[in-house]
């Protein structure tokens, strides 16, 4: 796969065409969880930072469907938890979680958070993801289990304990609450949580129908190093961009 994509998945861009871009971005990227089923209520946000003000980060309007967010309708947020820019309320724990992820990971570009059926299921085992397929091994030694579960998250305290578990990881198992995920894009964060929620799955149905084998983690290694890179995460998906915005082209108004 490696040998097939382009050099870099970045371009220079003015700033506001830059920010533009990420909330463009990011509005498929919410589509992709709408379409998916991700969406359980009014739980779970996705963010992409500012490129300008980067303390401040784009975020999906609390109370507003997935299905239905479009570029212009997300909301700016500072780390205080002000809303700068627009007319909705934001989700206390979508400030609460990512603005203390933003602050202790400047290179993370985009979160995302979600109660996905699969996530939210394997977080109960309290457990890793075991090294049992090709796609596990994009988060072998590269994810972290955070199983301080104290209820809701609304408090930024909270935010900084998962910061800290989460360290320099590309993901994390949040205990009987579902999955978190972050990227150098928000191209890197979608794919990384939609093949965190499959792997879940796959490793549920391995785990019930008998004892699955590992792969060796010596091997285990090599092909994170192959598939589990930011260029690879990002480049991954290209298809899934590609074809939310050809099926609903209105996510860019």
């Amino acid at each position: 796969m490696t040998d097939l994509m382009p050099a870099s998945p970045f371009v220079e861009r003015t700033p506001d065409e830059e920010r533009a871009h990420r909330k463009r971005r990011l509005a498929a990227a919410f589509r992709i969880f709408g379409r998916f089923g991700f969406d359980e209520g009014v739980a779970g946000h996705i963010t992409a930072r500012d490129p300008e003000r980067l303390d401040h980060f784009w975020v999906n309007p609390f109370g507003m469907s997935f299905k239905q967010i479009k570029a212009s309708d997300l909301i700016l947020c500072d780390h205080d938890g002000n809303v700068v820019e627009g007319s909705w309320p934001v989700n206390r724990a979508a400030f609460a979680i990512h603005s203390r992820i933003h602050h202790a990971r400047p290179d993370v570009v985009a979160a995302a958070h979600s109660h996905s059926k699969y996530g939210r299921a394997f977080s109960t085992l309290r457990r890793p993801l075991r090294p049992l397929t090709q796609d596990s091994c994009i988060f072998f030694e590269d994810h972290v289990l955070f199983d301080d579960y104290t209820g809701v998250v609304d408090d930024p305290a909270e935010g900084d304990r998962i910061a800290a578990a989460l360290g320099g990881a590309k993901a994390a198992i949040l205990a009987n609450h579902g999955l978190l995920t972050v990227g150098h894009s928000v191209d890197e964060a979608l794919f990384w949580y939609v093949t965190m929620e499959r792997t879940c799955e796959v490793e549920l149905s391995a785990r019930a129908a008998g004892e699955p084998h590992e792969i060796d983690p010596e091997v285990a290694a090599l092909t994170r190093s192959q598939v589990g890179t930011n260029l690879a995460g990002w480049f991954s998906a290209q298809p899934l961009f590609d074809w939310i915005e050809a099926v609903e082209p209105d996510l860019a108004g």
